[in-house]
């Protein structure tokens, strides 16, 4: 359904806004605030319908898409349910499982620090551990199948964990690290406990692979800090912007509002999977997964690196900083494109096929435009279940996706996402 605010609603919130703009206070500038603004009547009524009948015919349970520009939301898409066959309607508000969307809220921490000198970009980390100050590369393998080791060429710097060119890999995709792991549990326990648990699958800066650097970052990020992950995002970032339903721990009114995961099964149906337990207790906290949020909140956030860091008189970061995380920060190095060691969690990802990948500070950037949609130039990334988002600064448009579906890169879902973009750009090209 589309939601299209009455008058009184409009002049409510615009006088709102004024007082907040007037107080310097840092609040959404979305539609909890604002009344979309759309280019003609009617021009987004494809993409309602698109997504009324994907919805409809159970292609994906239930989906929350927005778009917005520099000067507030586009559109709203809010359709089918939270959880199937006949769970409650999703909503706006409607909580996901982010997950690796944490990622851009790591990079924007560790780049705070940047700015204010307690990190580097190209000097060597902090010695979190010995995987991080005194790295070993995997050099292969022996006839026996044993892990051959040698020390890094170089130290690992923060550059290198916030573009995924460290060494550090996920074994979802990587068929290396899988091997590696299966060949240490073949050791001597003695030997297997001096093992690495993670070693570098390739020199710090030699290529791209999708990576637990981000996690590292996260790690770095509390050591420099001296803040929880948690408790920084939320002084830092998520209260400033009033994100309030962005967290790694919901409260039981957010949890209430939270939708399930469906999987896709080989019919291609979708059948809802049991809630994750929550932890409310947890002291441990990850930057590179394990958060949730509301569409509407990180369409805020995303809005706030468009306007070059700053949001309804609340700066995160300087102008130049967002310009260099939108910038190729890893040269002629290939990025973007991974084969699946698991099916059952991730297809073989490739969401450009032909065309040229790389990748800033947080997002995979596309070198060149892609058909009926986003400009060359634009920023992206996703999280497992299905929740993707885009930034095209030439455009000046942000928008987001919210669904629940595993595998990621779920080719249903990933259909409807594209046909919510090109809607977007058509309604944008309409008179």
């Amino acid at each position: 359904m589309m939601l299209r605010p009455s008058r009184r609603d409009i002049v409510k919130a615009a006088a709102k806004v004024s007082v907040i703009g007037s107080l310097g206070v840092g609040q959404p500038a979305i539609a909890r605030a604002q009344a979309p603004t759309r280019p003609a009547a009617g021009a987004f009524s494809d993409i309602d319908s698109m997504l009324r009948a994907a919805t409809g015919a159970g292609e994906v349970p239930g989906v929350v898409a927005l778009a917005a520009t520099d000067d507030g939301v586009l559109y709203e898409g809010v359709f089918g349910r939270r959880r199937l066959p006949d769970g409650p309607a999703m909503t706006r508000d409607t909580v996901f499982r982010v997950a690796s969307m944490v990622k851009l809220l790591t990079s924007v921490a560790a780049l705070q620090l940047v700015e204010r000198d307690k990190l580097s970009l190209d000097a060597p980390v902090p010695d979190l551990e010995p995987a991080l100050g005194s790295p070993q590369v995997l050099d292969g393998f022996d006839a026996k199948g044993m892990p051959r080791l040698r020390p890094a060429k170089r130290p690992i710097v923060l550059r290198d964990l916030l573009t995924h060119t460290a060494g550090f890999t996920y074994r979802l995709w990587d068929a290396k690290a899988v091997q590696y792991a299966k060949s240490i549990d073949l050791l001597p326990p003695a030997e297997r406990s001096r093992a690495p648990r993670t070693p570098l699958m390739f020199d710090p800066g030699e290529r791209w692979q999708y990576s637990t650097g981000i996690d590292w970052a996260g790690r770095i990020v509390e050591l420099v800090s001296g803040e929880r992950l948690d408790v920084y995002f939320r002084k830092h970032i998520l209260d400033p912007l009033g994100m309030k339903d962005t967290a790694f721990v919901l409260s039981p009114q957010q949890r209430a509002r939270q939708a399930s995961v469906h999987r896709r099964e080989p019919n291609l149906s979708l059948v809802p999977q049991p809630m994750e337990r929550q932890q409310p207790d947890r002291k441990s906290f990850s930057g590179g997964g394990g958060i949730y949020s509301t569409a509407p909140d990180y369409l805020t956030f995303i809005r706030m690196l468009l306007r070059g860091g700053s949001l309804d008189g609340v700066r995160i970061l300087r102008p130049d900083t967002v310009a260099s995380m939108g910038q190729n920060q890893i040269g002629d190095i290939e990025a973007g494109v991974l084969k699946s060691m698991v099916p059952a969690s991730s297809n073989d990802v490739d969401f450009f096929p032909g065309i040229r990948l790389r990748w800033g500070f947080g997002h995979m950037i596309n070198m060149q435009p892609i058909a009926d949609g986003r400009s060359a130039g634009s920023l992206t990334w996703g999280g497992l279940f299905n929740t993707y988002y885009w930034i095209d600064p030439g455009r000046r448009i942000a928008a987001v996706f919210m669904t629940q579906v595993l595998p990621f890169a779920d080719h249903r879902s990933l259909r409807i996402y594209r046909q919510f973009e090109r809607g977007i750009y058509a309604a944008q090209k309409a008179p």
